[in-house]
This record gives C-alpha cells, structure tokens and sequence, in this order.
C-alpha cells in the first residue's frame, strides 16, 4: 500500500523521467534537525571540535613582516595569529592576562573583506603587543616585556604572565591554530588530522602559489549544510547547468562513482573551471597526466574546501556564526608566474566559481529555512550521498554517538517500512 503522501501518477512520471532512482530502502538519515537549527548543539560543537581541532585561519602570505596579525574568530572565540621578530608565527588568545581586556582593538576584529590581491592583514603591532587598558606589554611571542610599576617585589614574575598560547601549525600555505593545545601536547598533530590528503594533492604547489582575488559571503545556513552540499553532486544536474557542462561526469546518475582519487574527468577539450572549460593559464608545473585535464577536490574538516584545477585552486573557509549563518571565505590561488604576466586576469575563473557558488548558497538556504519546520525531523541521504554521510561519522567520533542519533518517532519524510532499524544509525 502506497504512503498517503506519495502521489503514484507523479512516481510513475518521475520513473520514466529518471529510470535510475533508488528505492527508497537503499536512504539513511541525516543528522538530526537540532544539529542544523539549535544554539545548544553549536555550543557543543565549540567545545569539541571548534576549540579542540585544527581550524584553517589563513594563508602564511597575508603576515609578511615581523607585527602583522590576524584577528581570528573561532567560532566565537577570539585568537590573534602574528609574525614574530624571528620570522615565525606565534598564535595567542585575544587576552590580556592582567585584567582579560582585548589586545585588539574593533576595527581590527571585524573579520575578512573581499579584496583583489592578497588580503591584509587585520593589522600591525609596532614593535610588541600592548594592552590598551593598563599598557602592560608582550613579545610577539606571547613573552611579557613590561608591566609598569611592578616588579619582583611586587610578586610579579614575568614568566608566570605571559599570553595563553594556542597551537600554531601550517600545511599548503596554510595557517591552522588550535585553541587546545594541551590536546596537541597530547599527539593531535596537525598531521594527524589531515592524513592522507597532503599525498593525495603532493603535486600541486600549494605552498608557492598566492591570493589573486577573495569573494567573502554571508549564507544564512549551517556549516554543515554547506559541507554536505560540498561532499556531493546529486544536486548538481539541476543546481549546475554550467558546471555540468564542462564536467559531465557531476551528472551522471547523480554523481555516483566518482573517482575523487584519480580527479574527475572534464568535457573533452576542457581542463579548467571556467564558462568555456579552457584558459591561458599554463597547468601547475609538476602536474600528473591526470590533474592537467582532471578536476580533484579535498574537505578537510572541519572547515577547509580545497577544489583543484590545472591552474587555479579555489579555497573555501568556513566560520560559524550561528546555528543558521556561515561565513564563507573564498580565496583564489593562481602560480606567482602566471600572475607576474601583463595579461593576467583571474576573472575567467573567479566569476566561473561566484556562479557556482551563489547558486549554491541559494540552495542551501532553502534547505536551512525548510529545516525550521516542525515536521522536519531529520532528512535523508540518497546512496549517491555517501560522502556526505561522512560528516555524521566525523561529529559522532567528537560529540558522540547520541549527537547524531535520530529519533525516528519524529513525523520525518517517508514512513520506514524496510525493518532496517539501522538504516540511519550507522555512524
């Protein structure tokens, strides 16, 4: 007997349409509603995985001399990333140790801007970091320099008062912090974290190339919506006209099996992301057979979206600033030796990807704004999503098994009469 909510002359016309759609047993669940709309739940996430994994905050070229900082939100935490007098880079909390004031001041915490070029940096300390309340001042290290009017026989031991550190690391170019380093005292490395994916992308340069253009954007959805939009193409055949034209293979049977490992193969004649496929721009010297005609993408969680082409990279950076709004930081990355050409134009690409992009954003706010409804429950995920089931395991490996549980008493989508129980609680 057919759902009361399922109409058959609309199956049957969708069967004739798509002949390849799934049976309905082969879906499992989402995460659950509260892990896209709930306050409590992102609080959650704070403190297990924004405050206690590696979180992409910038790249190396955005601090060139010795002063220049990053203001970084954490997820409403606040950390100040700086280039030491050596050189180095040294990251911090956002607070003095004497009374807890702000190091920063406002207008050096109001986050990323679009920007052609690289992006600056949030600003310059002159020399050390001085506190605007009582002028205590700090090494770029972190070390105290100066507390006026105190010394030893005040009981004032410099040692003792240096800023709180936060683990510092980069990888690509990258800059990544962590706000719990006692966690990488401990063996969470940075290279743990990453994994396989430095192998999998070691022919691209991604140390040496630089920022051509940065497209910053408010989506009023959840990371995690935007991470599951990322992590599959089911969507893309009737979200990406433009995009499936140059890269056929994101339509085929909603994007299953694709080979993510190897790249993705492009419209014959294609090679880049662009409207025409095509380029002046020479491939990334170094580059397999493969890469130099293939698109290749990472995640790396939580927060950093690598999508690879021959001559460009696209880097997607994600911030949370509530259960329904993402900052999304989009750099463009091109070889200095092509940008050093009088007749470089990034815009072939960039306006390629801010297509892309707005359409995508455009649909996943629909799906957050469809989330606060009472009859949404949790949603499913097609077997074409499978990479998008990936985010359920990584939150339950961090929050636990009971964050990611559904309660399938909730009135959500079609009625389970598969007498699979665990379709869904497979983490």
């Amino acid at each position: 007997m057919a759902s009361p909510d399922i109409n058959l002359d609309e199956e049957r016309e969708l069967d004739r349409e798509f002949p390849n759609r799934m049976d309905r047993r082969a879906f499992e669940a989402s995460l659950p509603r509260a892990a896209y709309i709930d306050e409590t739940f992102l609080d959650l996430e704070r403190e297990r995985l924004w405050w206690a994994e590696w979180i992409a905050v910038g790249r190396e070229e955005q601090l060139a001399t010795p002063g220049d900082f990053l203001s970084v939100d954490l997820a409403g935490e606040r950390v100040i990333v700086v280039r030491t007098r050596a050189g180095g880079l040294s990251a911090h909390y956002d607070v003095c140790r004497h009374r807890g004031s702000r190091l920063t001041s406002a207008d050096q915490r109001t986050g990323p801007a679009s920007c052609d070029g690289t992006p600056d940096p949030s600003g310059t300390f002159k020399g050390v970091i001085r506190c605007p309340y009582h002028s205590w001042c700090y090494e770029l290290d972190g070390a105290v320099r100066n507390a006026p009017y105190l010394g030893e026989a005040d009981g004032f031991e410099p040692a003792d008062f240096g800023l709180h550190p936060v683990a510092l690391d980069t990888w690509g170019g990258w800059i990544f912090v962590n706000a719990s380093p006692e966690r990488v005292t401990a063996g969470h490395t940075l290279a743990e974290q990453l994994g396989d994916i430095p192998a999998r992308i070691a022919r691209y340069p991604l140390a040496d190339l630089r920022t051509a253009r940065r497209i910053v954007y408010e989506v009023r959805a959840n990371w995690k919506v935007i991470v599951e939009n990322y992590n599959e193409c089911y969507h893309c055949a009737g979200v990406h006209p433009e995009l499936c034209r140059i890269v056929p293979a994101f339509r085929e049977k909603g994007g299953a099996y694709l080979d993510w490992d190897n790249g993705v193969p492009q419209a014959e004649g294609t090679f880049t992301f662009t409207l025409t496929g095509t380029t002046d721009r020479a491939p990334f010297p170094g580059l397999d057979g493969h890469e130099q005609t293939r698109h290749k993408g990472e995640l790396v969680y939580p927060n950093l979206m690598i999508s690879l082409s021959a001559d460009h990279v696209a880097v997607f950076t994600l911030v949370p600033k509530a259960p329904d709004r993402t900052l999304i930081v989009v750099d463009w990355l091109f070889h200095p030796d092509e940008m050093a050409k009088p007749t470089f134009d990034p815009s072939d690409a960039v306006d390629f990807w801010d297509l892309v992009n707005r359409q995508d954003w455009t649909v996943c706010e629909g799906v957050q704004d469809g989330m606060t409804s009472r009859r949404f429950g949790f949603g499913w995920y097609a077997p074409m999503e499978d990479m998008s089931l990936d985010i359920r395991r990584y939150l339950a490996e961090r929050l636990g098994d009971d964050a990611v549980r559904v309660d399938r008493r909730h009135p959500a989508g079609p009625a389970d009469t598969s007498g699979a129980d665990a379709a869904g609680d497979r983490a």
